[in-house]
């Protein structure tokens, strides 16, 4: 079935965080510009998702829920059948996100004053999972080596070491810089966490997108050991475009640690996910495989053509390597423009809409852009002519 990745959706005025955030970024932007920041798809949904849910929604009462059999059994045949890794019902606890998830997770884990590590550049959610749950960020600069980043394995194990530092908040496949990382580097990662007691919190809400030539594997199935000593979190959000659906599917094999997540989740008075979103997970994993196979060779597509336009038009900027994820992390600062100055062209004259480097960290952002390029081909080449005209003029 070819599905259709060439629509233009007009998201303007339909409550979407991305369009708000760019007419709020710049008033006079117009209806025909698109965005690339916030990472959702301007992808119309998978027809198996919408068709599914209309015909759910014609019998269904929309009461209080709680997951169903289909649930479980679809996200436990999706971890099996995509990523090897064999996982029992018992494991899985809802979360209206992965963020929440996260944030719960690191007070499930950590004290009050206690140490959590991230790499950074990294998500800029992290760091308000730690500032704001009263933890401390403990930083490990992800290093550029060659055509990628790499781990500082040697800080990684000092800070690990530190008696204060418990818990290890992980990104794989890595946002912003699109790594996934080898099955080496996260066994090697993982015995550092096990020597020292840090326990990792392994976000892997991009696991389904990766490129050709790229394999991702769960932390937790790296071995008994490192399944004992980690919360992974997952869902359909990312690879499905179902953001708005808040379904996300923590899961967590050690039943004392699931515990601890589940007496913080408590606290919160959470009770369950939706009806529609428990379905439309449902749905997305048993029905909709078939479009995440062809959406892979489109953002596989659109990746290849954004480092060939770079390449011609802007051959000072570098674009890293998109092993995974549909966000592309470019380096601007071969152009010696200021990090605030590239921002205010980009908003005020190019009207292209980027996520900033120095949100996902100021000393290792600053002078980057993470482009998202999940949409139309022509959405993106269009975006890319405007910034390169816009730039050429500040730097003839």
């Amino acid at each position: 079935m070819g599905y259709d990745f060439e629509t233009i959706v007009n998201r303007h005025g339909t409550g979407s965080e991305k369009y708000n955030q760019m007419k709020e970024w710049n008033p006079a932007v117009t209806d025909d510009i698109v965005p690339f920041s916030v990472a959702d798809m301007e992808f119309r949904n998978a027809p198996e998702i919408i068709e599914g849910l209309k015909e759910y929604l014609d019998d269904v009462i929309l009461g209080y829920a709680v997951p169903t059999d289909g649930y479980y059994n679809a996200v436990c045949s999706w971890m099996e059948r995509r990523h090897g890794w064999k996982i029992e019902p018992e494991w899985i606890i809802g979360s209206p996100g992965v963020v929440q998830a996260f944030y719960n997770a690191v007070k499930a884990i950590a004290e009050p004053g206690e140490g959590v590590i991230i790499m950074t550049p990294v998500y800029y959610p992290f760091y308000g999972a730690i500032k704001q749950t009263g933890r401390k960020i403990v930083r490990t600069s992800l290093v550029a080596r060659g055509e990628r980043y790499e781990v500082d394995f040697d800080e990684l194990e000092r800070l690990a070491s530190e008696p204060g530092n418990k818990v290890l908040l992980f990104c794989s496949p890595h946002n912003p810089v699109g790594r996934v990382w080898e099955r080496t580097e996260l066994e090697r990662i993982s015995l550092i966490c096990l020597r020292n007691g840090v326990t990792v919190i392994s976000d892997e809400i991009h696991n389904d997108l990766v490129m050709p030539g790229f394999r991702h594997t769960v932390f937790a199935a790296l071995s008994e050991e490192a399944k004992n000593n980690c919360i992974v979190c997952t869902s359909p959000s990312k690879t499905f475009n179902l953001a708005g659906m808040h379904v996300s599917n923590v899961i967590i094999p050690n039943a004392a640690l699931r515990k601890k997540y589940q007496e913080e989740l408590d606290k919160t008075g959470f009770f369950s996910l939706n009806m529609l979103g428990y379905k439309a997970c449902e749905l997305a994993y048993d029905k909709a495989e078939p479009w995440l196979l062809e959406l892979l060779d489109v953002i596989h597509g659109n990746y290849l053509a954004l480092r060939d336009f770079i390449a011609e038009k802007l051959p000072e900027v570098r674009v890293y390597p998109l092993e995974g994820t549909y966000l592309v992390w470019m380096d601007f600062r071969p152009l010696g423009i200021d990090a605030l100055e590239l921002e205010r062209i980009l908003h005020m004259e190019a009207m292209v809409f980027f996520d900033e480097g120095y949100v996902f960290g100021r000393r290792e952002g600053a002078g980057f852009e993470r482009i998202n390029i999940a949409c139309p081909k022509k959405v993106m080449l269009d975006g890319l002519e405007r910034m390169a005209k816009a730039l050429r003029k500040h730097l003839s």
